[in-house]
């Protein structure tokens, strides 16, 4: 499946869908603005004047003039010297879509690249050829040089790509795959690896993940606010309606109607001894409705980033002939934009998670939830539930940690010419990690709200809960006397992650979009 990107307007559905595996065909209509960018750098290097990027050295080295002889070296060079990222591999879907990020700013012809350069990296993606780039090395600034670095070496036949689930060097893959390996032209190595596409990948990556997490965590809050008992009259419409938060409407709603039809509800609407619900129950749409609207905002910037333009220098092509050509330097590749936004997404995925383990503690514990106690009908020979909350703890205290704002730090770098960077490449990747923490809580939460429901037959819950809990179902039995803990959380946090528990209730979902 394909879907044709214009560079400039892809949306993000359409990021989320390469992310998710379909393919990438670019709109062939950018081809002559690509052809006549790289005119122009010709045109640019023909008045022999200095320009950085296309005829001196980089950085700290933008003085050094480099002669006409040198400049495909120069830009061989750059890449090279800058493939100089460290850490485990970085995962093949978010680099899939740093590639389509990379080909759609250099498609929008303000790079000086050649068509043929665009061209590989399109051919590259449409074959199933991704490169091998390590996770770390990049500060957010002067674009993800280390990280983009590593692509480009593929692109001149260094270094290693994955093909088929297999790696093997860039030179042997690009010929396996018929592609020829590029000859560099001028400014083209530093248009390849000058960009925030490696932290905006990540980025994009983290807030879809997150979106699905939030969506699952509507449900499983629903199926906690059942087994409890709850009461649903704090998800009444007109109470957030008078404080106007889109996200707590929104998510108020949804609860209310995870919930329509319960008759488990429906047998303590009347003489229920309490008052009203702790915080984690009653406050669902004050809190996930907020992390909803972070969220929106995060992907408001990031779409925004996606189709933007974030490499240096870039190139204005005299379009009228009345001009001249420049070559413009500026800072687009400082990702702060980026870092901010992943900030945010990391914000609301460990508050998603926080309430969660707040509802586990309070459903495990007989005094708040009168369910009994560790959600086992025989506590004392059996533990149920009481290492699976501990573990949820764990989870939740260490996406905490990672929870520190990385856009407030900053280190000087390139003998301070590069004094003031955004550190989004680190804000970023921790998000897909954290994400991962918070899915094994609402795992957990699913497996703990499951059993306390069941704790109140023969009274049924909703249809959507039901179907929710059925799902589970079909694949874990309810506890009964202790068992192996493990499978059965590896088994909901499947559902959880592959989007099945969210789509037991699709339609009362709200999303980013």
């Amino acid at each position: 499946m394909s879907d044709t990107l214009t560079p400039g307007e892809v949306t993000l559905a359409q990021w989320r869908a390469i992310y998710r595996g379909a393919d990438v065909k670019l709109d062939p209509a950018c081809a002559p603005r690509v052809a006549e960018s790289a005119a122009a750098v010709a045109r640019i290097l023909a008045r022999g004047e200095p320009v950085y990027g296309i005829n001196t050295g980089f950085g700290k080295l933008a003085s050094v003039r480099i002669g006409d002889e040198d400049l495909a070296t120069l830009q061989r060079n750059i890449v090279l010297s800058h493939a100089a990222g460290t850490g485990e591999p970085s995962p093949v879907p978010v680099i899939r879509l740093m590639m389509a990020l990379k080909l759609t700013s250099l498609a929008q012809g303000a790079s000086g690249v050649r068509p043929e350069t665009v061209a590989l990296l399109e051919a590259m993606l449409d074959k199933g050829l991704t490169p091998v780039v390590p996770s770390q090395g990049s500060v957010g600034a002067s674009g993800d040089l280390a990280p983009l670095s590593h692509m480009a070496a593929t692109m001149i036949g260094v270094g290693e790509i994955v093909l088929d689930g297999q790696r093997m060097p860039a030179a042997d893959a690009l010929a396996c795959a018929g592609l020829s390996a590029l000859e560099l032209g001028p400014k083209e190595g530093l248009a390849l690896l000058n960009g925030t596409q490696f932290s905006t990948a990540n980025a994009l990556a983290g807030l879809f993940e997150a979106e699905l997490l939030f969506r699952s965590a509507l449900v499983t809050g629903a199926l906690s606010t059942e087994a409890a008992k709850g009461s649903d009259t704090p998800f009444d419409h007109r109470i957030h309606a008078l404080r106007r938060h889109r996200g707590q409407i929104e998510v108020a709603d949804a609860l209310r109607g995870l919930m329509a039809g319960s008759a488990i509800r429906a047998s303590h609407v009347e003489n229920d001894a309490r008052v009203q619900d702790p915080y984690c129950l009653r406050c669902q749409p004050q809190v996930m409705g907020a992390a909803l609207d972070v969220l929106r905002q995060a992907a408001t910037t990031l779409e925004i980033e996606a189709n933007g333009v974030s490499d240096n220098p870039l190139i204005f092509v005299d379009a009228d002939g009345g001009g001249a050509d420049e070559a413009l330097s500026g800072g687009n590749f400082h990702a702060e934009p980026v870092a901010f936004a992943a900030d945010m997404i990391a914000l609301a995925v460990c508050e998603i998670g926080s309430i969660s383990e707040r509802r586990i503690a309070m459903l495990v514990d007989p005094a708040l939830s009168g369910l009994p106690a560790f959600l086992t009908p025989r506590p004392g020979l059996n533990s149920g539930f009481m290492i699976p909350q501990v573990t949820a703890a764990a989870l939740v205290s260490e996406n905490k940690q990672k929870a520190y704002p990385a856009s407030v730090d900053s280190i000087p770098t390139s003998a301070n010419q590069e004094d003031h960077v955004s550190m989004a490449a680190h804000g970023a990747r921790r998000l897909l990690s954290m994400v991962e923490n918070a899915t094994a809580v609402i795992g957990i939460e699913l497996l703990a709200a499951a059993q306390g429901i069941e704790f109140h037959a023969p009274l049924a819950s909703s249809t959507w809960l039901d179907a929710a809990r059925a799902a589970l179902r079909a694949e874990v039995p309810a506890l009964d006397d202790d068992r192996h803990f493990h499978p059965d959380m590896e088994a909901a946090n499947l559902l959880v992650r592959s989007g099945a528990l969210a789509d037991t209730a699709a339609d009362l979902l709200p999303g980013i979009a």
